[in-house]
């Protein structure tokens, strides 16, 4: 069983509908006991860093996604569900994160285009991940977002190019995080859930 956790923060059926779509066994909770218990977890979301980091605590959450991925278990985040791992959101007045990757979330400078950056774009891969197994150099996959995570080089694992390196994904130990949509992202994506909850399984 895959935890998809429930913070009322959206996109919430997507992620598990990918998740059933990738070969695993989604379950929809914001039980911190089902958390507990789940072979994996993944944290999705959508909205604004402050407001995504004020529920979870509301809900009693913080504790829970910090233990379970002390517990060695795969943990992923999905946009931002990245982000709030992150010490700190300049978003709004800026609020603090979970603290689980050094560092924190910046406004993406792309001078002259968009800001969301909206569609698609491709990775380049600063470190391997098994998160990433088979996916080529060059990858597409699919964003939508203003911010970023401005992450220690040695939690970096892709980039793409946005007038200037993006940070697309990390990972620290058996704790993932991508910022694109990985079930909005065809087979690449599909492919990355997969080898996700490959990882649960094992």
């Amino acid at each position: 069983m895959i935890a998809v956790v429930d913070y009322d923060a959206g996109n919430l059926h997507s992620a598990a509908k990918g998740l059933a779509a990738a070969g695993g066994e989604p379950l929809v909770t914001s039980d911190p006991r089902v958390i507990a218990e789940a072979a994996g977890v993944v944290l999705p979301g959508v909205g604004a860093f402050c407001d995504c980091v004020g529920k979870i605590r509301e809900r009693g959450l913080q504790e829970p996604i910090r233990q379970y991925i002390a517990s060695g278990r795969p943990f992923l985040g999905i946009c931002i569900g990245l982000q709030v791992l992150f010490e700190r959101g300049a978003e709004g007045a800026g609020a603090p994160g979970l603290g689980v990757f050094p560092g924190e979330v910046a406004r993406i400078c792309a001078p002259g285009l968009k800001i969301p950056h909206m569609g698609w774009n491709s990775l380049r891969f600063a470190q391997p991940s098994a998160l990433f197994e088979g996916i080529p150099e060059g990858a597409y996959v699919y964003f939508v977002h203003s911010y970023h995570a401005v992450a220690d080089p040695g939690d970096l694992v892709a980039t793409c190019d946005y007038g200037a390196p993006v940070t697309a994904a990390v990972q620290r130990g058996n704790c993932f995080g991508v910022q694109f949509h990985p079930e909005k992202s065809s087979t690449v994506g599909l492919r990355i859930l997969r080898n996700f909850v490959e990882m649960a399984a094992a």
